[in-house]
């Protein structure tokens, strides 16, 4: 994107109709480091790649509890998502307090998207630069959104954001159909793989990924790292055991070794 003479002011419309501020916003998004959200019938998984800046320094935080129902994942500026997240945190406190009851996940995501969408109408404010994924659990089951910084918002089965998220998505539009009935154990692995597939390459470990829970019966929280190498390593296990199976015939082989390029050329598409 390039500087133009639409895009000095959020209030400010292009011929194209469009908000060159907001979309700058948005790009901001893309830029930051991947999260990714998977939902069964009675769980919800959050992961996200969690690097430090410099070898000298620590990791930013990006997943943040809000209510013991509800947590959020961030991709973009902490800054801004770390507001939020606060705001969010208010909100269920205000909501407990004069109901006496949890806040319902549908209705903290559509105060959350009036909040962002005044950014964009207020020529003295600056649209937000984070996008976040909103898990939680209510009376009406496990719900996952996308909260954009143009104040729109989604519901999703699955969904990543951030830098190499399409890699993930990939992954992701493969598998979407099982997680309905998906256990617990099972959406954690898969949300390892998705964070894995956003790495390009790179050895996942625990020191660089996040992942939380909540479901029926488990309260929000943020899995330990001893708890996350364990299910890693687990996963990478299966992943070696796998491939020697079909070894009973030549003929099966040979079915083996056709089957191989085909499954790179679905892969290729990931290295992005």
């Amino acid at each position: 994107m390039f500087r133009n003479q639409y895009d000095t002011d959020v209030t400010t419309w292009s011929p194209a109709g469009r908000l060159f501020q907001v979309e700058y916003a948005m790009e901001a998004v893309k830029q930051g480091s991947a999260a990714i959200g998977l939902r069964s019938k009675t769980h919800v998984v959050l992961a996200c790649v969690n690097k430090a800046s410099s070898e000298l320094s620590s990791h930013q935080k990006k997943i943040f509890k809000v209510d013991d129902h509800i947590g959020v994942a961030i991709a973009g500026l902490t800054a801004d998502g770390r507001v939020l997240s606060r705001y969010m945190r208010n909100e269920c406190i205000n909501y407990s307090f004069t109901y006496e009851s949890p806040l319902p996940v549908g209705r903290l995501v559509v105060q959350l998207a009036d909040k962002a969408q005044v950014c964009t109408q207020r020529s003295w404010k600056r649209p937000y630069g984070v996008g976040l994924l909103v898990v939680g659990l209510d009376e009406l089951g496990a719900h996952l959104y996308y909260n954009c910084p143009s104040g729109n918002y989604f519901e999703y089965q699955a969904f990543a954001i951030g830098s190499r998220s399409q890699a993930a998505k990939t992954y992701l539009e493969r598998r979407f159909e099982n997680f309905t009935d998906s256990s617990r154990e099972d959406l954690i692995k898969d949300a390892l793989i998705s964070v894995r597939e956003t790495l390009q390459g790179e050895k996942l470990k625990s020191s660089i990924c996040t992942v939380a829970v909540v479901g029926i019966g488990e309260a929000f929280h943020i899995l330990d790292q001893e708890t996350v190498q364990q299910l890693i390593d687990a996963f990478e296990i299966v992943g070696e055991d796998e491939p020697p199976v079909p070894e009973v015939g030549d003929a099966e082989a040979d079915q083996g070794e056709a089957a191989a390029p085909a499954a790179e050329e679905g892969a290729a598409p990931m290295d992005i």
